[in-house]
């Protein structure tokens, strides 16, 4: 089977289902690590809009830069994603509306209805996974259950300490970087030691406060960082 591809990758990225339907089950949480949550629980099993008010809106910050010549990503990128959310059918349930970027940026999203968790999990890694699969010339089904295999059986979760309306809140940290030790390590132009990074914080809006995925060269110089940050000041 031909792993890196040339060649349709419009119809194979087409077809790809969202992250959220076929996420990594959560792991056994075992005596070494009771107390601490599964890292696929954490980022599609919880019911992370719980605590969104309907008729409010969520908005984060995304930024994506890279300093590989030629500039395959293309030029770097400020823009915004905004969920608009308005209830469910249940009292954990939203209908969401989805503004991915802004102008000639805009990616379609959405709309989503009767979601229990933050559909911008999903959002994020798939445009992730577009830019990344071209650059690469990858089968992105590749890169992404990569991914979930990190997520499922290579993943550090730790509690973390986030700053949220000026005071400490107490939130969870996940890292995997699933490329490491890769067969096809070598065909990703030195980005196999792709980390992402996810802060969850339960008593947030959505409870994402950020997703990152960001890789180096040895020399320290920065292959791609792209990242997804909860704004406060918006609310």
């Amino acid at each position: 089977m031909r792993v890196f591809a040339t060649s349709a990758l419009a119809l194979v990225l087409a077809a790809l289902p969202a992250f959220a339907e076929d996420a990594p089950k959560p792991a056994t949480v075992t005596q070494a690590n009771a107390g601490v949550p599964a890292a696929a629980d954490l980022l599609f099993d919880q019911p992370q809009m719980k605590n969104a008010a309907p008729g409010s809106t969520i908005t984060y910050d995304y930024l994506r830069r890279s300093g590989i010549a030629g500039g395959p990503f293309g030029q770097p990128l400020q823009d915004t994603v905004t969920l608009k959310v308005e209830p469910g059918k249940s009292p954990e349930a939203r209908d969401i509306g989805v503004t991915m970027f802004s102008g000639l940026n805009r990616v379609p999203a959405g709309p989503f209805e009767d979601m229990t968790g933050n559909p911008v999990v999903s959002l994020f890694l798939e445009n992730h996974l577009r830019a990344l699969a071209k650059v690469l010339e990858a089968n992105p089904r590749y890169l992404k259950l990569a991914i979930r295999k990190g997520l499922r059986d290579n993943a550090t979760v730790t509690p973390t300490k986030v700053s949220i309306g000026g005071r400490e809140v107490d939130g969870w940290r996940v890292v995997t970087k699933p490329f490491t030790g890769d067969g096809m390590a070598q065909r990703m132009r030195g980005m196999d030691d792709m980390t992402y990074t996810f802060v969850t914080v339960p008593s947030v809006p959505g409870e994402i406060v950020s997703i990152e995925a960001s890789s180096k060269n040895p020399d320290g110089g920065e292959l791609l960082e792209e990242k997804l940050s909860y704004d406060q000041k918006a609310g």
